[in-house]
């Protein structure tokens, strides 16, 4: 038999360094955890307060119920509305309508933006003509482009165009005619061609204007194209809108407008990331 022992191995004694480092980063954590709980509690509060309000005043009698439906009866018919596919066909023709004005609007207006705010003799012969359309409200229009175009895509996509290029265009004019003079001088001085002059140094001091119109517009996209859908339209979330009003399904009526509101959200939140990738530089001034 082995006459070996067992030996017992004790821990070693813990560090007051250590214990202080592993105090210093929870506290550090706790406080991090802290301050954005804070943050967004601030940025939500309103939110909260609005949605517990609608929440509670049709049950506590304040409003009919059958005319505002509390916040939970919305979101249990809005569910249905996803579990059976309407919302998501609904929600794709209304995407795709917008998107198509949205971009026909950046390519029409950006470059028209450009010549007009660079070409003074452009912009005078344009500027009359520009001065009577964009103070004709695009709703206006809208009898004008389903009697050309019909009451299918194409009048409710050339309404949404019409309505967004106009922020565009005059964001574009406004930021090439207030680029610092000084960088032209200096541009030209270092020999750079008329082609160089745009894309080295107008367009990029341009594109913070620019965006302001941008995301106009994309606000603009959602608002005209809710408008024309409820004209003829046989899908959309204008559609699900109307429809659910002339049915007095007000529950479907009520997530309708909150889908409406999150899809503008979320497109105006897009373009805002997109407008800080573009003009990083400004910050790394």
């Amino acid at each position: 038999m082995s006459s070996s022992k067992d030996t017992l191995t004790f821990p070693k004694t813990i560090q007051p360094s250590a214990v202080h480092s592993t105090q210093k980063v929870s506290s550090f954590l706790t406080d991090l955890n802290l301050s954005w709980l804070s943050s967004s509690f601030k940025h939500s509060a309103a939110i909260l307060l609005f949605i517990a309000i609608w929440e509670i005043a049709p049950r506590i009698g304040l409003v009919d119920p059958a005319f505002l439906p509390p916040f939970s009866t919305v979101l249990v018919s809005g569910w249905n509305l996803i579990q059976n596919g309407q919302l998501l066909t609904h929600l794709q023709a209304s995407l795709v309508r917008s998107f198509s004005g949205f971009i026909l609007s950046i390519l029409i207006a950006i470059p028209l933006g450009l010549a007009i705010g660079w070409y003074s003799r452009f912009s005078e012969f344009l500027s009359p003509l520009l001065e009577v359309f964009r103070n004709t409200a695009a709703l206006a229009l809208l009898p004008v482009f389903i009697l050309f175009l019909g009451i299918g895509e194409s009048s409710k996509i050339a309404l949404v165009t019409y309505a967004c290029t106009w922020p565009i265009l005059l964001n574009t004019i406004s930021g090439v005619r207030n680029v610092d003079p000084l960088l032209i001088k200096s541009a030209r001085t270092m020999g750079l061609s008329p082609i160089q002059l745009f894309r080295k140094v107008i367009l990029p001091a341009a594109i913070p204007t620019i965006f302001v119109g941008v995301r106009l517009a994309g606000s603009f996209s959602v608002l005209m194209l809710i408008a024309a859908e409820m004209v003829g339209a046989k899908a959309g979330l204008g559609y699900l809108i109307n429809y659910a009003q002339y049915n007095f399904q007000i529950p479907e009526m009520f997530f309708g407008i909150i889908s409406i509101t999150t899809v503008g959200l979320l497109f105006n939140y897009s373009l805002l990331f997109i407008e800080k990738r573009l003009t990083a530089w400004k910050t790394e001034r």
